[in-house]
């Protein structure tokens, strides 16, 4: 039987704060039960928290053309860094009278927000949107991580699965084709390895990032995180395999001194010329290409591929409604809005992340696209990724695996070692019987 004890203790924890800041407030939640009976035509604020990335800030500029169809509702969007924000939503969950009405919500969160009760179950909603609305059409993989229990608590925003990314001009000029094994990509890293320029950047940063990227490596060597059952089965021959070959490459042919890499020192490698390749998120293709970019000369000469072996790492932001707002009418309104397909596609055009099927179809062709290749490829990928959690107590579970991650790149830990402890922790915080 499942439990989810880490997830609940800091739900008690975040209680008995919510409910010391209340006391004595009597009257505001009296007022707050008054307004809950406001006519449904009276002007609404959505109180809105997302994250401070480039995603939030598309939708922050097409705020204007929603008004013009729903003056009536306004989205008041809070922007804060990620640390912040499970944090501060949580505790909105638990307050007498939430701070938000409108949240995104982390695909490793979704199983502890929905099956804790926080957010509202939206199937009435889509069945009542119809055939226009076309939920259907959102890439399956992404549909899948917002179904709990059989019913759907979220609908995608934008997705981050993974990629090769790689200098086309420098592929081109040592006759190399996209790797579709991890053997050739190491191959073709340490081709591409001088002293001038690293084969690869990579991101072995503690937490997160480490197991983010090495869990592609992961699955290219036919390995798995879970199994369908949802049972942890990364204490495999495949898993040393994986992770062997990833330190191989590091040490081999990533940027000297770049034990603590994430993505944003990744980034700078590759868009100054410092590394030819890197494991990252599909959508930075279009931001390398850039002519006014941070790759500046080198905008152009960038391309994106499936990771070898076809299957990548799914990440996903949603939205979601907390189930105690009293605004869900206006919630939902909006979010249908914003994901409509007509929406969807204005979001795509200007640079967010796809997330619909027949957008990308569209987008593939239009003049304002970034290329049909390029939405071919992410239709590829997300159409066979998958994420590194889904159960109870995910984000502890992935910051757990990564940390043995890295002590097996740092050293400090033997392959053998790291894989066990890192299997071992990920049973223990998802509460699997062993």
């Amino acid at each position: 039987m499942k439990k989810k004890w880490t997830f609940r203790w800091v739900s008690i924890l975040l209680i008995f704060v919510v409910i010391a800041s209340g006391c004595g407030n009597t009257e505001e939640d009296s007022g707050n039960e008054e307004s809950a009976s406001q006519e449904s035509n009276e002007p609404v604020v959505l109180r809105a928290i997302m994250e401070q990335v480039p995603d939030s800030d598309i939708v922050q500029s097409m705020l204007e053309d929603f008004n013009q169809e729903y003056p009536d509702i306004t989205v008041d969007i809070e922007m804060l860094p990620y640390d912040q924000m499970r944090e501060k939503i949580l505790s909105s969950f638990l307050a007498p009278d939430p701070v938000y009405d409108l949240i995104v919500v982390d695909n490793p969160w979704m199983y502890d927000f929905a099956s804790e009760g926080f957010l509202e179950p939206l199937d009435g909603m889509i069945q009542e949107a119809g055939d226009a609305y076309n939920y259907e059409d959102f890439a399956a993989p992404l549909r899948q991580i917002a179904e709990v229990d059989g019913q759907t608590y979220a609908i995608p925003f934008y997705n981050y699965a993974l990629g090769l990314i790689y200098r086309e001009d420098l592929f081109e000029e040592h006759a190399l084709n996209p790797p579709e094994s991890i053997d050739e990509l190491q191959n073709h890293i340490e081709e591409l390895t001088t002293d001038e320029i690293a084969g690869t950047a990579m991101q072995p940063q503690r937490g997160y990032k480490i197991f983010e990227e090495w869990a592609n490596w992961l699955f290219a060597e036919g390995g798995a995180i879970q199994d369908e059952s949802g049972n942890i089965v990364l204490d495999s021959p495949e898993a040393r395999n994986a992770l062997t070959k990833y330190i191989e490459t590091y040490n081999a042919s990533a940027p000297e001194d770049s034990i603590n890499w994430g993505f944003d020192e990744a980034m700078r490698a590759v868009s100054s010329g410092q590394a030819a390749t890197m494991l990252s998120y599909n959508w930075m293709l279009p931001t390398l290409n850039n002519p006014d970019g941070a790759a500046g000369d080198l905008a152009g000469r960038f391309a994106l591929t499936e990771v070898p072996g076809g299957k990548s790492v799914l990440g996903a932001w949603y939205w979601g409604i907390p189930a105690n707002t009293e605004q869900k009418d206006a919630a939902w309104t909006f979010i249908e809005w914003i994901t409509s397909p007509e929406q969807d596609l204005e979001r795509v055009l200007n640079g967010g992340a796809p997330i619909r099927m027949s957008v990308m179809e569209e987008a593939g062709s239009h003049e304002d696209g970034f290329g049909e290749d390029y939405y071919n490829t992410v239709k590829s990928i997300l159409e066979n990724a998958s994420p590194l959690a889904d159960g109870p107590n995910a984000e502890e579970m992935i910051q757990a695996v990564g940390t043995e991650l890295s002590e097996a790149v740092a050293g400090k830990k033997s392959v053998d070692q790291a894989i066990t402890d890192a299997s071992n922790k990920a049973r223990e915080i998802m509460n699997e019987e062993k």
